[in-house]
């Protein structure tokens, strides 16, 4: 087994947070290594997730940086924790793990996205989010919904970096169709997912009403792969959202991911079909860079 599998997602979150940490403190990793009398590349490889990481020497250089009481109790429990596999979290009215999720959207080469009731988040107009989330938890504050719709557009940046990752979305035919917000809201939506279609690095497609029942239904995933570790899925329901990291939860996804693709509208049939649906032309089959 390649070493980087060893090292859990709960894990690979301290290896970030270390790093942050560290450079907030205007610190670099020849600094700690001094202090700590260890070698620069053991620093290097802790916070790039190259080798697990132990309590002792989180807790030195948490010391080391003088991390909060709180924040230290909080990343030495997931390292404690590490050897465990997948992360399921029980959140409030404010998604906790949603850090974790841009971070590892940020460093992924490729993203697939399937959604069953909804606009994907990595596509959505900010109007949609906003309708979303007030549909969706009346309990949200103005201020709450505006710092998610900000976080939503915050990972939307992926899809235009230099190098962005290949992103496949695909949507059931009825998330088109049902109305969230106003009319113009939806039609902007639509609108906004013909544009992005035309990106070189995204794919969009729809599983058709005739498709029938498919795994799909089961509900929304999404698959983070990367260029040198192993793929995660992200999952969300009410209430809870869940990193998997498990292979055999992975493959699972996988197979399902391709079990659907079977079935849905080509990205030319699929904008097609949201082009009539808000009566605009047909758009031409082209990418932009």
């Amino acid at each position: 087994m390649a070493k980087n599998k060893r090292v859990s997602v709960r894990q690979r979150r301290v290896s970030a947070e270390l790093r942050t940490l560290r450079v907030a403190a205007g610190l670099t990793c020849l600094d700690v290594a001094t202090a700590l009398d260890c070698s620069e590349s053991k620093i290097s490889r802790m916070e790039t997730g190259d080798r697990g990481l132990y309590a002792d020497d989180v807790s030195a250089i948490l010391g080391l940086l003088r991390v909060p009481a709180a924040k230290r109790t909080e990343l030495l429990a997931l390292v404690r924790e590490g050897e465990e596999r997948n992360w399921h979290e029980i959140h409030g009215k404010l998604p906790t793990n949603w850090k974790d999720l841009i971070r590892f959207e940020n460093e992924a080469v490729g993203i697939q996205n399937y959604e069953s009731q909804v606009i994907p988040g990595l596509a959505q107009t900010p109007d949609y989010a906003r309708a979303l989330l007030h549909g969706g938890d009346p309990r949200l504050t103005e201020a709450e919904v505006e710092g998610l719709v900000s976080a939503r557009l915050t990972r939307q940046l992926i899809l235009s970096r230099r190098n962005a990752a290949s992103v496949e979305l695909m949507v059931d035919e009825m998330v088109l169709h049902r109305p969230i917000g106003d009319s113009e809201t939806m039609r902007a939506q639509l609108h906004h997912l013909l544009l992005l279609g035309r990106r070189s690095n995204v794919t969009f497609r729809v599983v058709p009403f005739a498709a029938g029942a498919h795994p799909g239904l089961r509900g929304p995933f999404v698959i983070l792969q990367f260029a040198s570790e192993p793929s995660l899925v992200h999952v969300e329901s009410r209430g809870t959202s869940s990193f998997l990291e498990e292979d055999h939860h992975v493959a699972m996804v996988k197979a399902a991911w391709r079990e659907i693709c079977a079935i849905a509208l080509s990205h030319a049939d699929s904008a097609r079909l949201i082009a009539s649906t808000i009566g605009e032309p047909v758009p031409a089959e082209e990418h932009e860079p």
